[in-house]
């Protein structure tokens, strides 16, 4: 017995055909016009729909003890939320205890994703290098997680220095992974939140006024040039700013190994957000922070002309009241972090390919084929190919809704895209050949998410 999704408009990252599907089991077996239909088969028809790849988000924290509290989506509402915006994959970050194995916090995320409604793999941050850690690098990625994140902010906390970074891309880069890095100068930002501190300025405005884009500029460039220094490629995540963006830009022109990702908030929001009245701009507070309006533009040309490879979410979602409001007194002590998996596939559609800022095919690649590609799921994951993971969403491109905390699948009590419109949603999701979703409503039908052991990190082929 077989599935068969009949005539809709297959869209993968290279191509778009009016086809049909075969799924045997959890995988595509057969791609063709007027495939056979047996008495044994079920038809799900799709003509007059696009049938995308299952959505991969290669940035999530779900459950994550942060700021003195612990994030509001958990595996099971994060992965469920997901799979309702089109996302089928995700890999979110395993956050280990200075001091402690490495293997200790993968065995703990182990456990806490066990919940998991879609399928998920891991990347490892590295709040610290040493000769210990070096050590077990070789055995995390014999564990499948093949992808390392450092931080070159959060001073005190996370950040680690120039010569920890150039240690970390020899002995990750040697054993088949990738380094990541979130770059914000961290000295930068505590120099000025010390001063803002310091003459009373601690509204939410002032987490923007404190990480400006000049932070990130810098550091994106000082780990371009530390990675071309190693010889080694670099994933930036989230760059939000028009001024990190040129640097990208120009070592992509050089032809240096520079994988940039972005975030639909810095496609979509702007810092006049963190003006409004009545604590409401804390709702928005994330590092980096939005930027000006103007930097919004340039960063969808970054998007659709290649210099920015993915669009992941960093989605962190914490509750307006009971945690942001943490930072009433101070700007420093808000939460950071925003809901945002159940949106990315609808926004990015609405307003890229529906404002005509990208094509079809550009927005599978970067939701889709790019991450899945770059963090070693490929081909199983993001694509649509015979032999891969059955993971379809079928999308009606005239569906229309409107973004609402009221109506959404996050955990939380607001949403940070309250009333933005949509033109194209999802109708059905799969995942890995069952149903997950059936007529925009998450039914459940795929059983638990699997853990997915990666590949080699750092190549787009």
């Amino acid at each position: 017995m077989a599935m068969i999704i009949k005539g809709g408009t297959v869209v993968t990252a290279a191509d778009i055909s009016v086809s049909d599907i075969r799924i045997q089991g959890e995988t595509i077996t057969a791609i063709g016009k007027d495939l056979p239909v047996r008495k044994s088969d079920t038809v799900v028809k799709a003509a007059g729909q696009y049938v995308f790849p299952g959505g991969v988000d290669v940035h999530t924290h779900f459950e994550l003890p942060f700021m003195g509290t612990v994030s509001r989506d958990d595996f099971k509402t994060g992965t469920r939320a997901a799979l309702c915006g089109g996302t089928t994959s995700i890999i979110d970050f395993i956050i280990p205890a200075k001091g402690k194995p490495l293997a200790e916090a993968v065995d703990a995320w182990h456990k806490k994703s066990k919940k998991a409604v879609a399928d998920y793999g891991f990347h490892m941050a590295l709040p610290e290098f040493n000769e210990a850690v070096a050590k077990e690098i070789p055995s995390i990625i014999k564990k499948g997680i093949t992808s390392f994140k450092c931080f070159m902010a959060y001073k005190g906390a996370l950040q680690i220095d120039d010569g920890q970074l150039i240690g970390v891309f020899n002995a990750v880069g040697k054993n088949g992974g990738m380094v990541m890095v979130h770059a914000e100068n961290g000295d930068m930002i505590d120099v000025l939140t010390q001063e803002f501190t310091a003459k009373g300025k601690l509204t939410p405005e002032y987490h923007w006024r404190a990480h400006p884009a000049l932070a990130e500029e810098e550091a994106v460039h000082r780990i371009i040039e530390l990675s071309r220094f190693v010889d080694k490629p670099i994933y930036i995540v989230h760059l939000s700013s028009a001024d990190g963006l040129e640097k990208v830009k120009e070592a992509v022109a050089k032809g240096y190994k520079v994988f940039a990702e972005t975030c639909p908030q810095y496609l979509m929001l702007s810092s006049d957000l963190y003006l409004k009245p009545n604590f409401q701009g804390a709702k928005w507070v994330m590092s980096p922070p939005l930027r000006p309006a103007d930097h919004l533009e340039k960063m969808w040309e970054g998007l659709s002309r290649g210099y920015i490879k993915t669009v992941a979410t960093d989605h962190c979602s914490f509750n307006f009241k009971g945690q942001k409001d943490m930072g009433r007194e101070t700007f420093a002590k808000i939460p950071n972090g925003i809901p945002s998996i159940a949106d990315r596939f609808n926004l990015l559609y609405t307003y890229g390919v529906g404002k005509g800022r990208m094509s079809l095919t550009r927005f599978v690649d970067v939701a889709c084929t790019a991450p899945a590609k770059l963090f070693g799921m490929y081909p199983k994951k993001g694509s649509i190919v015979v032999g891969g993971d059955a993971d379809l969403v079928l999308f009606d491109p005239e569906k229309k809704g409107v973004i609402s905390a009221k109506t959404s699948a996050h955990n939380v009590d607001y949403s940070a895209y309250e009333g933005m419109k949509l033109k194209g949603m999802p109708t059905a999701v799969l995942l890995r050949g069952k149903f997950a979703v059936r007529n925009g409503k998450y039914v459940g039908k795929q059983g638990p998410g699997q853990f997915i052991h990666r590949g080699p990190s750092g190549k787009m082929v």
